[in-house]
């Protein structure tokens, strides 16, 4: 997928929930998902990425066998991690939900 192209460099910022879903991971797991966020501050649109079938613009990362789901906002240079786990649960909690919580962030974060 061809990324916009962005002399600034991107800010990431995580729902609670989503920090508290990294915390609950090894630690070797952790540094590898981190690693691959920060990599989203130059380039959000990595190879590799897929976008969700959602009414929301939810971006899929793909850490091993875990997966970060976020969005893009490109007026505000922002980076939302919504959701981090592993594969085979990560979408149990629907992306109607992901989405209010996104919202909410937001609205508090302005």
């Amino acid at each position: 997928m061809a990324s916009p192209s962005s002399p600034t460099a991107y800010t990431v910022d995580f729902l609670p929930t989503a920090l508290e879903e990294l915390a609950s991971l090894p630690k070797g797991t952790q540094i590898q998902i981190l690693k691959r966020i920060e990599g989203l501050k130059g380039d959000p649109y990595p190879a590799g990425i897929k976008r969700l079938k959602s009414t929301e613009k939810f971006i899929r990362l793909r850490v091993g066998n875990y997966r970060v789901i976020y969005e893009v906002d490109g007026k505000r240079l922002l980076v939302l991690v919504i959701k981090i786990g592993d594969r085979k649960d990560i979408y149990e909690t629907s992306l109607e939900v992901l989405a209010r919580r996104a919202v909410q962030h937001m609205i508090t974060k302005k």
